[in-house]
């Protein structure tokens, strides 16, 4: 999920009218009704500051839907800032030997280690478009010592998860890294992604946030190239 795009869209946040209107809970005008996402008020667009109004607009308009994630921590602009910096070197970086696909799979595999259901779901859509592959997440949420994993992406989880279990790091997990292409500076990156999510996991436990309707459906099914080019062509 990189945060750039072309020509953004003007998005506003209302009021609810019903009762969660007593909790603070407000959506974005373009949205239908929503369930409540977050225990936390989630604050007007006009309360917040231009940069974070500026970046929910180009992820809305390149994505056609905000992720509930950028309402929900935007109740603390100053750490909706420094979250969002991170997780743009740890995620949209273009050094190492990590895909973007390789990246998504461990917030998966450590997400369901740490029970976080807005990453897992989140992260396992974002899997499917990268990889290509509509059933690997799935596989990899049930177990992934029993998914259709390469040699490659094993060792990689492996490592993934011996950090998230603040398992004894060895030379060993680096030799196992290292048998299958990965550096010393991509084992940081591995573990620095399982680190960053295991503040992610929590986070989203503690304001009990909820994945959107659009991610459940997500590159489950390969577009059609044929019928998209034939509306372009009519159009």
């Amino acid at each position: 999920m990189k945060i750039s795009v072309n020509k953004p869209r003007i998005v506003y946040l209302t009021a609810r009218t019903d009762s969660g209107a007593a909790a603070g809970i407000r959506h974005f005008s373009s949205d239908p009704p929503p369930e409540q996402i977050s225990r936390y008020p989630i604050p007007y667009m006009k309360d917040l500051p231009y940069d974070i109004v500026e970046l929910m607009e180009e992820v809305e308009s390149k994505g056609g839907f905000l992720p509930n994630v950028f309402k929900v921590l935007s109740h603390r602009p100053a750490e909706f800032r420094a979250f969002f910096a991170y997780y743009n070197e740890l995620m949209n970086k273009e050094t190492g030997r990590l895909t973007k696909a390789d990246r998504e799979l461990i917030v998966v595999a450590t997400s369901i280690h740490n029970k976080c259901l807005y990453c897992v779901v989140s992260h396992s859509a974002l899997h499917r478009i990268y990889s290509k592959k509509p059933t690997l997440s799935d596989q990899v949420v049930v177990n992934y010592e029993n998914a259709e994993l390469s040699a490659r992406e094993r060792a990689m989880l492996d490592f993934a998860m011996a950090v998230c279990r603040c398992d004894t790091i060895t030379e060993q997990h680096f030799q196992s890294l290292e048998e299958v292409g990965f550096d010393r500076e991509d084992a940081w990156d591995i573990a620095a992604i399982a680190a960053f999510f295991a503040l992610s996991n929590r986070m989203a436990h503690l304001t009990d946030m909820r994945p959107n309707l659009e991610f459940y459906n997500m590159g489950r099914v390969p577009r059609d190239k044929s019928k998209a080019s034939g509306q372009e062509k009519k159009e």
